[in-house]
């Protein structure tokens, strides 16, 4: 006799429908498990064991097989040891066959027989909610699993309770959603002095989705800028929040089954490897520009990233996604950051200072800046010097426009994107492309003949000069203006003189 339930198993954000066969039959007493299971999968067999042990069920003296179909699919992760413990009560006659085979399971097993949180219960109930069955879980995953919604999740501190439910001994109620928070903890920005030409900046940036480069002495609050963006932005739409949980909860970044509104800001150190970045190691898990997903990837101390390391942020900043290839996989990930950077101008940091600068300026400022490539580098849309700050400047009291009053502003013109992109794949200016950009960024004349002359002296290239058009759109949005005027693009040119002195 053969039992059957279901489970699955995740490549990238995607979890694949995996069929737990269990077989009972004579020869001598033996726990096997094959379809190319790791090692935790492996280890399965003694938690399952001792789990039912504690349970009162002894397991009969004869051979167990179980089976994970499809076979060639690499499975990984503690999550196959409830379903495994499922299909071997089916299979001895505990469980009723039809019940569990409309199950779609995951949770590990601790030895006493209760029930331990696992990751990527989300996604898995979104194949469960695919297929029309039920999910079974940890009591640990199910306020995350019932954001879905489309179908029922049970969920249970035990493997106990859950055997009472499916023998209709003592039926679990479905699972309630957690809650839902978009409360941004951050610092506000009134607390910056001065800097008005960062602030402006910033706030463009977050009012288009624009990657910004900032390059400053040290002390001159380059950090404390970025540091307040996530204040300013938007809350997530109803689908950005589900992509960007989907991927927190495969990392198990998701706390109490509470689904957050608040943009991801993912600030990795320098020392950060290219596997952290970008993904990959065991299993091909997301990297730091995944987590990052329709948020913010903030990057200090630029230069110091390894080459390598940045190199490979080229290539996902103009597709919005990455691919993580690897001999035994190949997993793709979303990756629709805003990559926000932070340096020095030199290694010592005080090159426009000729008084505390070192003798080797200006030329110690072109070599620290070039480990960033001149590619990578054309691909900031905003680049700009953050210059120290007056010390009468700090004295002033803070009257600055609070994060409240320029978030209002960037949520408008957010708004007039998503109604003018609606029924494209374009959710910001900075998407826009090809024939779209063209229809919504073509400046008037004069702005055109201004960027076709700044084009020559600045040496723009293509690419440069399509990220001009879509700062200028982003700045007439944020004026309430339909068309891109010669200001709006003078404004915008302002903030590639960085890039000319490079």
């Amino acid at each position: 006799m053969v039992a059957r339930t279901f489970t699955v198993a995740f490549e990238g954000v995607e979890a694949r429908r995996v069929e737990v066969q269990c077989a009972v039959s004579p020869g001598l007493p033996s726990f096997a498990i094959v379809g190319l299971p790791d090692k935790a999968v492996s280890e399965a067999r003694e938690r399952v064991r001792a789990a039912l042990g504690a349970m009162q069920i002894a397991l009969p003296s004869k051979k167990i097989v179980i089976n994970l179909s499809p076979a060639d699919l690499p499975k990984v992760g503690s999550h196959f040891d409830l379903p495994i413990a499922l299909a071997v009560l089916a299979a001895i006659g505990v469980l009723p066959e039809d019940r569990i085979e409309a199950c779609l399971s995951l949770g590990e097993l601790a030895l006493d027989g209760s029930l331990v949180g696992v990751n990527g219960a989300l996604p898995a109930a979104l194949k469960a909610a695919e297929l029309d069955c039920v999910l079974a879980c940890p009591d640990a995953c199910g306020a995350e699993a019932a954001w879905v919604g489309a179908t029922p999740v049970f969920a249970a501190r035990t493997l106990t309770q859950l055997l009472r439910h499916f023998t209709g001994d003592r039926p679990l109620h479905a699972a309630e959603p957690g809650e839902v928070s978009d409360e941004v903890f951050g610092r506000d920005l009134r607390d910056v002095k001065g800097q008005e030409k960062a602030k402006r900046a910033l706030e463009i940036a977050a009012a288009g989705r624009h990657h910004l480069l900032m390059v400053g002495t040290p002390g001159s609050g380059k950090s404390m800028l970025a540091a307040r963006l996530p204040t300013i932005l938007p809350p997530l739409g109803a689908q950005e929040a589900l992509e960007t949980s989907v991927i927190h909860s495969l990392a198990g970044l998701i706390e109490d089954g509470g689904i957050s509104r608040v943009r991801p800001f993912r600030e990795p150190h320098h020392t950060a490897s290219m596997a952290a970045i970008v993904g990959g190691g065991r299993g091909a898990q997301p990297g730091e520009i995944s987590l990052a997903h329709n948020g913010v990837l903030f990057l200090d101390e630029l230069p110091e990233f390894p080459r390598a390391v940045l190199e490979t942020l080229r290539q996902p900043v103009e597709s919005g996604a990455v691919m993580v290839a690897r001999a035994n996989a190949h997993i793709s990930y979303p990756a629709r950051f805003m990559l926000v950077a932070a340096a020095n101008p030199c290694k010592c940091g005080y090159m426009p200072d000729p008084a505390r600068a070192c003798s080797k300026a200006p030329v110690c400022g072109g070599d620290y800046l070039g480990r960033v490539s001149g590619p990578l580098m054309d691909r900031f849309d905003l680049r700009l010097d953050v210059p120290p700050v007056a010390f009468g400047d700090l004295e002033l009291p803070g009257s600055g426009e609070s994060s409240a009053t320029v978030a209002a502003r960037v949520r408008a013109a957010r708004d007039i994107q998503a109604a003018r992109y609606a029924g494209s794949d374009a959710r910001s200016n900075a998407d826009a492309e090809g024939a779209t950009l063209d229809a919504t960024a073509t400046p008037d004349a004069e702005g055109r003949d201004m960027l076709t002359r700044a084009a020559e002296r600045l040496g723009l290239s293509a690419r440069g000069y399509h990220r001009v058009l879509r700062v200028a759109r982003t700045i007439a949005d944020l004026a309430g203006e339909a068309d891109v005027r010669r200001p709006h693009v003078a404004e915008a040119l302002s903030y590639r003189s960085l890039g000319a002195q490079m």
